[in-house]
């Protein structure tokens, strides 16, 4: 690898491309440990914002007026307000008013940190998307599939997990998909509350060095590898998943 980072040393002294990030250890080392912050962001956030669409999707069909209102209520809160007032508003206004944590020589911490907030935050958001995503792919669900298996005496929460769930993911992953794409680009918005990712490291890598264009462009690429991998991930699990003939129309896709 030594020889890699020294032809990088040369392209700049040669060509004018700077790129410090692949030369110097310490540009090298923060920008990396943003990419690092970066992904662990994007997974939990997908993570925590399926979760948070399964059971939203699942109490929106329960008989409790109260679950379905407060499920709207959140889903209409966080679709029709942009990410980063909510972020800036749960970071700066919610946590406020969190206790904080004592810490080593009489100082203190918050009990949530930043990157904390905006996983909190990222899965909110998607998770209030994904829950009419898999609302739509519950209520697609063939009825004659679901009064077979009520037939076979499957309660409700059986019911879900074993038929409708199953069925359901596999009509609506598309939609999905593209939801979590998307979140994985919004995560760009933890810059704003100083989460060490990688916008925030590149944007201390650019302001030392002056080499805005380069980094942006190495943005660019990373972030478009990164997308690049979820995707064709989600594309092959689609494939993997398909059932001919559902939620087809007219017999094609």
């Amino acid at each position: 690898m030594s020889g890699v980072w020294e032809w990088f040393a040369w392209l700049h002294q040669v060509h004018g491309v700077n790129l410090p990030v692949f030369y110097d250890a310490y540009d090298r080392q923060r920008f990396f440990a943003g990419l690092l912050t970066t992904l662990e962001l994007s997974a939990l956030s997908v993570v925590a914002s399926v979760v948070i669409g399964l059971i939203g999707a699942w109490l929106l069909g329960t008989p409790s007026i109260i679950a379905r209102r407060l499920v709207h209520g959140y889903v209409h809160a966080f679709r029709n307000t942009p990410p980063l007032i909510q972020l800036s508003f749960l970071y700066f206004a919610v946590g406020n008013l969190l206790p904080r944590l004592e810490g080593v020589g009489g100082g203190s911490r918050p009990l949530l940190d930043g990157f904390a907030w905006a996983v909190i935050t990222l899965s909110l958001f998607g998770g209030s998307f994904n829950v009419e995503i898999f609302r739509s792919g519950i209520e697609a669900v063939p009825a004659s599939t679901v009064e077979a298996a009520e037939a076979l005496g499957f309660g409700r929460w059986r019911l879900y997990r074993h038929v409708v769930l199953p069925l359901a993911l596999r009509i609506c992953l598309p939609a999905l998909s593209n939801n979590l794409v998307n979140l994985v680009k919004t995560s760009t918005l933890a810059y704003a509350i100083g989460v060490p990712e990688l916008l925030y490291v590149s944007a201390q890598v650019w302001s030392d060095t002056m080499n805005v264009r380069e980094m942006m462009n190495l943005l660019l690429v990373v972030y478009v590898g990164i997308v690049g991998v979820l995707s064709f991930g989600l594309k092959r699990l689609e494939a993997a998943l398909r059932v001919p003939g559902l939620g087809t129309v007219g017999g094609r896709p």
